[in-house]
């Protein structure tokens, strides 16, 4: 598959990748904080991030992750409406859709279509990574039939794959989308790893996971820089050094952590690259 991002640090000098991916953690989060104290924007000095859009540190900190904690958390007791919540919750991935269900819905294909068709405000979804088609015995589910249609009637299928996984991301990933045929698997393996919030004995929150094509080009830079043989060794690295670099963090750094932060740093040296522009929804409105 093609990487848009691949070219997107070529020719720029960092001097220290390690020490920036840590400056970057520090910063963001005290932005956050300084926000949610009620201090006036922009919150920091940094030109970056007062024009540039952001996730947080901590990804359970955002919006949408915030709203699929919320409406799975009712569900986190069974492990089969949990693991259908989920896959429903990442590829829908729209908080404002979110906090207007009830996971009982999930399971009348017809009224939830209606539901996301006529009665959410539109679009149902939300195109902050894409969602691609799903193939299962020989027929094509596009992400609406996906998450109406098909979850309700293969949640065994994905739950079996989930136990047989060894509490590996990687693993159970993969192995769903061998059936699944996705040319895109992100989402699969944000539903994954989502799994590691309420049942950490199914997926845990240190295993292995994917390099998505955002974070590739910054954790390769990682990786040059530590002379390591790849990027699961990168991550490991870089929670080895956390307790170095950010001491005083409000909890510790895991796998899933260190790659989506690197692309958010790949994000942010973009800007200072000129490969990415601060227009249209890269650009930070306070007041939104």
């Amino acid at each position: 598959m093609n990487n848009p991002y691949e070219n997107s640090l070529d020719g720029l000098n960092i001097d220290d990748p390690i020490k920036a991916f840590f400056n970057w953690c520090i910063e963001r989060e005290s932005i956050r904080i300084n926000r949610e104290n009620g201090q006036k924007p922009p919150w920091t000095s940094d030109s970056i991030f007062q024009q540039g859009r952001f996730l947080n540190t901590f990804r359970e900190d955002d919006k949408g992750s915030k709203a699929v904690i919320k409406f799975c958390e009712p569900v986190k007791d069974s492990l089969e409406d949990l693991i259908h919540a989920l896959f429903f919750s990442r590829w829908c991935n729209q908080y404002t859709t979110l906090d207007r269900l009830d996971p009982s819905d999930l399971k009348k294909p017809s009224y939830l279509k209606d539901l996301l068709l006529n009665q959410m405000d539109q679009p149902w979804s939300s195109e902050a990574y894409p969602v691609v088609p799903v193939h299962w015995d020989d027929v094509e589910y596009d992400r609406l039939a996906a998450s109406t249609e098909l979850f309700p009637n293969i949640v065994n299928f994905l739950l079996d794959i989930i136990l047989a996984s060894n509490q590996n991301v990687v693993t159970a990933t993969n192995s769903i989308n061998q059936t699944f045929a996705m040319s895109n698997d992100f989402p699969i393996f944000m539903a994954v790893i989502d799994i590691s919030w309420f049942r950490p004995d199914i997926i845990t929150p240190n295993s292995p996971v994917p390099t998505g094509i955002g974070a590739k080009p910054y954790l390769d830079r990682l990786q040059q820089y530590l002379d390591l043989k790849n990027h699961h060794e990168t991550i490991d690295k870089m929670i080895e050094l956390q307790d170095e670099y950010w001491p005083t963090r409000p909890r510790q750094l895991t796998p899933v952590d260190i790659e989506y932060i690197s692309c958010e740093n790949r994000k942010y040296f973009s800007y200072i690259n000129g490969t990415k522009t601060f227009e249209g929804k890269n650009l930070f409105k306070p007041n939104e």
